[in-house]
This record gives C-alpha cells, sequence and structure tokens, in this order.
C-alpha cells in the first residue's frame, strides 16, 4: 500500500540569549577582614566586596546552587549569610532582566538584601548565560561586604552549638602581605579604602521592623487571569508572585500595615507573604489580620512570615529557633497523608504547635527538629507554610499547595453573593506594575486610592437613599 510521506517539520533552534557583561567598578585595593561572633570566635580573611564594617546576625544556609536568589530574597534582610558551599562565585551575577509578567527573572527582589556574605572559596572567574559581572563586582556596586578564605565548616558548627548570634564584619586594612599565597591583582592604581577600619556595635536587627523596610510603599498589580487575588507584601519574593500569576490568578499587592479587611471583599483570595524579622514587630498586620478573620470567608494563604502572622492573629505562639532552618533540602512530613516531601526553607522564628487552637490543625512538621512547618483550619479555607514551597531555588515538591489554593479562590469566586455586575476593582489597573519605592510614585499611587474610596463612598450614599426612599414610599402606600 502506498503510504503518503509524512509532511516536512520545521526544526526551530533554541534561541539562547546571552548577557551583555557590565564595565566592571573601579578595582578596590585587596583588604583583609575579620568576621567576629559576639561572644564566640574571630576569622580573618580576604574582602572581595564592598569594604565597609557592618553588623548583623549571622546565620548560615546549606543551599548548595541559587546564592544569587539568596542573597536578593528579602527574608535575609539585617543578616550576614553564611555559605556552606564551599565555591561561591563560579556563575557570576544574573542580568535583572524580566520575564512577561515584570518579574526578575533570575533574581527575587531588586536589590541584594543580607547584610553581608562569607564564603569558603570565591571564585573571581566566572561562567554563565547569563551573567554580567562577578560576584565581587555585584556586592561592590550594591555596597555589600564580603569576605572569602574563612573556614566556613567552623563558623557553622560554633552556630548549632551555640545558637542564632549577632556578629559584625571589620575591615583590618589593605596589608595583605600574610595572604601573600593567594593571587592578588596588582595593586598600582586601585583605591585605597584603609579609613574603614573603624570597628562598628554588634546590633541585633530583630528589634528592628524588617518587614516595614522590605515591604512595597503603596499598592501595585500584576494583572493575570480572571482570578484575583490580594496579596499582603511583607518581603514577597518575585517567584511567590510568578508562582500565582502564571497559574491564571490577578495579584494586587498592598504593604504589610494596609488594613486589607476593609477591601478584601472584592477579591477571591488573600494571600500573605514571606518576609523578614521578628513576627512580634508587626503588630498591625496582626491586628488588621485578627478583622479579616472575622469577617472574611474567602481562602487565605500564608508562607513562612505569613504563616507566623496568621498563628499570632489567632492566639498561637512564635518563638525563635536554635540557629533556624536555611537550605534547599530540608524535610517536611505532611500530617494528612503520611508523606515526606523535600522543601526550600529560609527562618529563624516557627510557631509554637502546642498553642494551635482546636479548631486548627498542624498541617506539617519539620522531620529534623520536630517543628511546626504549617497549619490549616478544620472548616475554613485557610493554610499556610513555615517552608517556601515556590521554592528558587530548591525543590519543587510543594507546588501543589499553589495548586489547592487557586482550586479554593476559583470556588470562592463563583459561590460567592458579593460579586457585582460593576467592577468595584477597576481602580487596579491604574497601579504600578512593580514594587513601589519611590516617593513620588507612593503620592501618585495614594491620589488613585483616594479616588477609588471617594467613588465607592458615593455609590454607597447613593444606594441608601435610594433605599430610604423606597421604604419611605412603602409606609406611605400602607397607610392607604
Amino acid at each position: 500500500m502506498f503510504c503518503q510521506p509524512f509532511p516536512r517539520v520545521k526544526v526551530l533552534k533554541p534561541f539562547r540569549s546571552l548577557a551583555t557583561v557590565l564595565t566592571p567598578p573601579k578595582p578596590i585595593l585587596p583588604q583583609r577582614a575579620t568576621f567576629e561572633i559576639q561572644n564566640g570566635p574571630s576569622y580573618q580573611g580576604i574582602s572581595f566586596g564592598f569594604p565597609k564594617p557592618i553588623s548583623g546576625e549571622a546565620v548560615y544556609t546549606t543551599s548548595i546552587v541559587g546564592y544569587p536568589e539568596s542573597m536578593t530574597d528579602p527574608s535575609y534582610s539585617g543578616q550576614i549569610l553564611v555559605f556552606t558551599q564551599p565555591i561561591i562565585g563560579n556563575i557570576g551575577a544574573p542580568s535583572p532582566m524580566k520575564d512577561d509578567y515584570g518579574l526578575y527573572r533570575f533574581l527575587e527582589s531588586g536589590k541584594i538584601h543580607c547584610s553581608g556574605i562569607i564564603v569558603s572559596d570565591y571564585s573571581a572567574k566566572f561562567s554563565h548565560w547569563s551573567a554580567i559581572q562577578s560576584l565581587g563586582d555585584w556586592c561592590i556596586q550594591s555596597g555589600i561586604p564580603a569576605i572569602s578564605g574563612v573556614d566556613t565548616r567552623s563558623i557553622v558548627t560554633h552556630l548549632r552549638d551555640s545558637g542564632h548570634a549577632m556578629s559584625r564584619i571589620n575591615m583590618d586594612g589593605p596589608s595583605v602581605e600574610q595572604f601573600s599565597g593567594q593571587e592578588l591583582v596588582e595593586l598600582d592604581g586601585l583605591v585605597n579604602y584603609s579609613e574603614t577600619t573603624e570597628k562598628v556595635p554588634f546590633t541585633n536587627p530583630n528589634t528592628r521592623h524588617l518587614a516595614a523596610e522590605a515591604s512595597t510603599k503603596a499598592p501595585f498589580h500584576i494583572p493575570s487571569g480572571p482570578i484575583h487575588v490580594a496579596l499582603v507584601d511583607f518581603g514577597v519574593k518575585e517567584n511567590i508572585l510568578r508562582s500565582l500569576v502564571s497559574r491564571g490568578v490577578s495579584v494586587t499587592v498592598f504593604p504589610h500595615d494596609y488594613p486589607i479587611q476593609t477591601i478584601a471583599k472584592h477579591f477571591d483570595g488573600v494571600f500573605l507573604s514571606n518576609g523578614p524579622g521578628n513576627p512580634r514587630m508587626c503588630t498591625a498586620a496582626i491586628d488588621n489580620l485578627r478583622f479579616l478573620l472575622a469577617s472574611y470567608e474567602g481562602p487565605i494563604m500564608g508562607i513562612c512570615l505569613g504563616h507566623q502572622l496568621l498563628a499570632l492573629a489567632i492566639g498561637a505562639e512564635t518563638n525563635h529557633l536554635r540557629y533556624g532552618n536555611r537550605g534547599h533540602n530540608i524535610a517536611v512530613e505532611d500530617k494528612q497523608t503520611g508523606q515526606y516531601i523535600i522543601t526550600s526553607q529560609n527562618h529563624g522564628f516557627a510557631v509554637d504547635p502546642a498553642t494551635i487552637p482546636d479548631d486548627w490543625m498542624e498541617l506539617y512538621t519539620n522531620v529534623n527538629d520536630g517543628s511546626n512547618e504549617g497549619m490549616c483550619h478544620r472548616t475554613r479555607p485557610i493554610m499556610s507554610t513555615q517552608f517556601h514551597p515556590e521554592a528558587k531555588g530548591g525543590p519543587r515538591d510543594a507546588m501543589y499547595t499553589f495548586d489547592n489554593y487557586v482550586i479554593e479562590c476559583g470556588r470562592f469566586k463563583v459561590k460567592s453573593a458579593i460579586r457585582t455586575a460593576e467592577n468595584p476593582l477597576a481602580w487596579v489597573k491604574n497601579l504600578p506594575r512593580e514594587r513601589v519605592i519611590d516617593v513620588e510614585e507612593v503620592k501618585r499611587v495614594e491620589k488613585v486610592l483616594e479616588k477609588a474610596i471617594k467613588k465607592q463612598e458615593k455609590k454607597k450614599r447613593k444606594s441608601l437613599a435610594y433605599f430610604e426612599t423606597w421604604r419611605c414610599r412603602r409606609k406611605i402606600a400602607l397607610l392607604f
């Protein structure tokens, strides 16, 4: 039998976009630097970042990949990050390019949030298709101190034995004689930063309202599909936003202290983001969540700090872990199914499971230390996780939590009786499309919100006037 030949298939060559390498900043004279732990040991190394003294909480991450994502994660604000992976810098610093939703493709925010980094072996030579500069140049341009040549194994051992501690980075001057065995660049024409050798005092960043510092200063909106979610920003990662909008969810992001309970009824769901610092500093957000739980029947989901704030709002307690959980390979048990998933984590505080109210249940437990990793309401569509299901970097075992949340938002949208033909959220189209940090932009957004509120109040007064007129007419009709 004669067979028709297969139609010719056009083979498309994969497009590989190479990043443009930036001109490196003006070289800085290599300096000795010291990483000092309060009431603990000190470690000398070589500074390859911006030469300035800083102080912060000493934390470590066991993640093998994804140092650009970790450094730009707002949850690391105020912390000096120690990498247990020996070689750091071999992929350089990625381009700040954005995807179709206007979100950073390779970063978790628009800047480095950790106060400084400590590595064992810094690779000045980098090779990656998305890299535009070296890690050292990135740190110098961002004003972030960085030290190499330090025994990070000893640091981690001390933190695990002694618990979380405050630390600081001090510059010891430009002399590098004792490091003559290392390969150094020529010193001619380099900038001398010897005036930065004065020490800074130990400070505890958890006494600051870090979530307020990391949060957007005014609402912004990312359009996508028909489902519309309000997200309270305590320092949200880009991949949390991406995990929502890629599932057809339009997201309107509000500042950390925005009274979300006053506008939640117009949304198909509420989302509480991750963020840095002590959850008890977010007093306004906790009060807002109490009112929200009492007045809103829609789906609510929280991640990391959002999980802790939700717990505090329902009367549970939080505590400071001995050394926290930070890494990409942390096992968690699902209490409902008995299955285990590998998760990405970054937190120093946790919810005390013994204080969770009876109408709530513990959903996930950390296999290593037994700490709480999630909870849910027994009858309402409310759940939260301590770990990061969106990963970036890390495993994607828990991405199904976003699917479950979006399904609940869709159900609430269909059955909700508060939806009207008029679209009460039409004003969000006038909001910015990215996190707001500019003062002038904040003023513009405030005018948009003020105009929207006045319009809603006008409609409300009009409806009340119509109702009063109808009631008067009915009373008159009953008299006759």
